[in-house]
């Protein structure tokens, strides 16, 4: 390692948009600009973030998602029936467009191997019902709720409960980050597929209701989901309010188009019964086994589902699964059943035609308009995951931004939505269709699925400690039938199964890389820091040269010294009359109020003018460091002074490459590329232009 001489730099500052922090990535650490990083880190920034600074805090406790945390959105709304209703917009839209393919899908696999015969159909409706009740309503609903991590959701909030559980065992805790980040990777493989098939499957009823307008699909599947992720920059919490009213005409349809053909043959309702599927099972075993790969897809979105419970809150999804999402399901899948009983022909597109010729073309604008809502669902549990794994470690400081004054959840994250977007565009133009995208669909859901299994069972063993026979139950039940979804999905790698996969290499890559990376860059910077007590009593000792003044240098902690206070004194021999060290704190509130907002930490008796500040805000608040300094005048001699005359120091760390060891040498340039185009402090925080120093020094990589 070899760090250069620093080399002072003047008003080199580049303007940035001003985003929101990141909501709880502060707490405890520094309230930076979150954004896309550069090898020019500046203090504060997320290549060398607070957690670089000081010893990861372990994860807050699990608490009830509506109840023990007074800031979870579920405190803020105006009661259940509200929150039931915003769920069913977001949280459900995923699994609830299920109907428009996965039944299709089951019986056009491998050439019809699932042919329209009552065993057959009745073995699929079979494996249908009790896959959505054992999975989504036993595991996800009944169990895997509880396990949230203050409020949020999702598998990397998961692995960090885990984590935090795990303090005995670090190989424990390690395994758990692991399966966390490849079971983000694979969610993000899915946050991928879902909306390029759920859209194209809705506008492909226009095959059905008018024919003549096939050669349209495409191009209007493609501006749909354009303008989807255009609109997301300015957040979902205004037309999110339809949201919940078109999904609840979308599962009242649901219900509506199969309860006739129900009626019709009410026999098909002997379908419910577990017989029916172990019969299919034991008479077509490779039949069966091959439909269990389709038959997954009338699960995905359990895990958006998870995702996207911070929110929410638990209450209300399970209010909104029980009382309309999962009966609308059941009944829809056992129309649809009973259609194919009724006329074999109706196969090629069962949920369409389970509508009356003059209803489908009314029912292909519903049925976009709740695919446009699913897409919405995998979208923002792709930002949840997204901010999970920066918080972890796992992914720079990505800019975030807050779209709802209320809701602590409702966020953006521009790099993740536009990734999100080329690659969904990628995938429509190769695919084209909904039928050749299921193919690749399913082996990101189900590797997903089984890795939150594995994370929930280690979870409930050490905090709940569950009995052993329990956990061997649920593994058996929820494991196996996962196991089995995984197997038959196996088989579509050669036909574009690959797709999820490579993906989810990609991403794993990628956050490996930025941990591993970010490690070594933070021991060496706080080693060329050094510890701030050590540091004011040198200075104390040594009797620098103090000049008039007041200097002001952002930081994460009051551990460490910061480097541009420590490079201005090795190159210049000198130090402020007033020296104040700020550390900016993000809260999980949208407010924090001005009486509880400062706190001054004591340094010790030989601080000599030397003074560490803390500031807390909330997600909605500016942080306004010179608005800080106003704020802080009374509390302490050292405070009074005047923010507007006072000088601003910034850090900036060059990473470069070398020779060291630790990574090899394209992970080194992979992080230093993932580090590029960082965004400086100075705007975020207010500091004005003139009297900002940029401190320059270097760490080889």
């Amino acid at each position: 390692m070899r760090v250069s001489h620093p080399i002072p730099e003047r008003n080199q500052l580049t303007q940035h948009p001003t985003h929101t922090p990141a909501l709880g990535e502060g707490v405890g650490r520094v309230g930076v600009p979150a954004a896309v990083q550069t090898d020019e880190v500046t203090d504060g920034q997320a290549s060398v973030q607070a957690a670089e600074q000081e010893p990861e805090p372990e994860p807050p406790p699990a608490r009830a998602a509506a109840g023990g945390n007074p800031h979870h959105p579920a405190a803020h709304s105006s009661g259940l029936f509200g929150l039931a209703m915003g769920a069913l917009g977001i949280v459900f839209g995923d699994i609830g467009t299920s109907p428009l393919y996965a039944v299709q899908t089951v019986f056009s696999i491998d050439n019809n191997a699932v042919s329209p015969t009552p065993v057959d159909v009745y073995g699929v409706v079979s494996l249908i019902f009790w896959s959505v009740t054992l999975v989504v309503t036993v595991k996800y609903v009944g169990f895997i709720l509880r396990a949230d991590n203050d409020g949020e959701g999702g598998i990397m909030a998961l692995a960090a409960l885990v984590r935090g559980v795990s303090s005995s065992s670090a190989r424990r805790a390690s395994i758990a980050l692991a399966l966390g980040v490849l079971g983000a990777s694979l969610f993000y493989g899915d946050s991928l597929i879902t909306p390029a098939i759920s859209v194209l499957s809705a506008v492909e009823g226009l095959e059905v209701a008018r024919p003549e307008l096939a050669e349209a699909v495409l191009p209007i599947g493609i501006t749909i989901l354009a303008l989807l992720f255009v609109v997301q920059r300015w957040g979902t919490h205004h037309i999110g309010r339809l949201f919940g009213p078109v999904m609840v005409l979308w599962f009242v349809t649901l219900a509506v188009l199969g309860l006739p053909h129900i009626a019709s043959h009410p026999g098909v309702l002997l379908g419910l019964s577990p017989h029916y599927a172990i019969v299919f099972v034991a008479e077509h075993p490779l039949t069966a086994f091959l439909a269990m790969g389709a038959v997954v897809l009338v699960i995905t979105g359990a895990e958006a589902l998870y995702a996207d419970m911070g929110h929410f809150g638990r209450r209300p999804i399970r209010a909104a699964w029980f009382l309309l999402v999962w009966p609308a399901l059941i009944v829809n899948y056992l129309g649809q059943a009973a259609l194919i009983l009724d006329d074999p022909r109706n196969v090629a597109n069962p949920f369409y035609l389970l509508a009356p010729s003059w209803a489908r073309l009314p029912l292909v604008v519903l049925a976009t308009c709740a695919t446009v809502i699913a897409s919405q669902a995998v979208i923002s549990g792709a930002f949840s995951v997204s901010r999970q794994a920066v918080r972890l470690g796992f992914l720079p400081q990505l800019t975030v931004r807050h779209t709802s004054t209320r809701e602590s959840g409702q966020i953006y994250l521009p790099a993740v939505n536009w990734l999100l977007f080329g690659g969904v565009l990628v995938l429509i133009v190769a695919f084209q269709s909904s039928s050749r995208l299921a193919t690749a669909y399913g082996l990101a859901v189900t590797g997903t699925l089984l890795l939150t299994t594995t994370l929930f069972l280690i979870y409930a063993a050490i905090a709940w400690r569950w009995a052993r026979w329990k956990l061997v139950l649920c593994g058996v039940v929820f494991g196996g039938i996962e196991l089995t979804y995984l197997g038959a999905n196996l088989t579509k790698i050669v036909h574009g199964g690959w797709l999820p996969l490579l993906i989810a290499a990609i991403v794993v890559t990628v956050m490996t890389t930025w941990q591993r990376g970010r490690r070594i860059v933070t021991a060496r910077r706080v080693e060329v820091e050094g510890e701030l007590p050590q540091f004011i009593e040198e200075v104390h000792a040594e009797r620098i040269v103090r000049v008039p003044g007041t200097a002001v240098f952002p930081h994460p902690t009051k551990q460490t010294t910061p480097l541009a206070l420590r490079a201005n004194v090795e190159f210049n021999h000198v130090l402020h009359e007033r020296v104040v060290i700020v550390t900016v704190l993000s809260e999980n509130v949208p407010h924090v109020p001005l009486g509880e907002r400062l706190a001054i930490d004591e340094l010790g008796h030989n601080a000599d003018g030397v003074v560490h500040l803390s500031a807390r805000f909330g997600f909605q608040d500016e942080q306004d460091v010179p608005g800080v300094l106003r704020e802080a005048r009374g509390l302490s001699d050292e405070l009074e002074i005047d923010p507007d005359t006072a000088f601003y120091f910034l850090s900036r760390i060059t990473i470069e490459r070398c020779h060291n060891p630790g990574m090899s040498t394209w992970r080194k340039r992979l992080f230093i590329g993932m580090s590029h185009n960082a965004a400086t402090p100075a705007a975020y925080f207010k500091l004005p232009i003139d009297r900002t120093v940029v401190m320059g020094s270097r760490i080889e990589l």
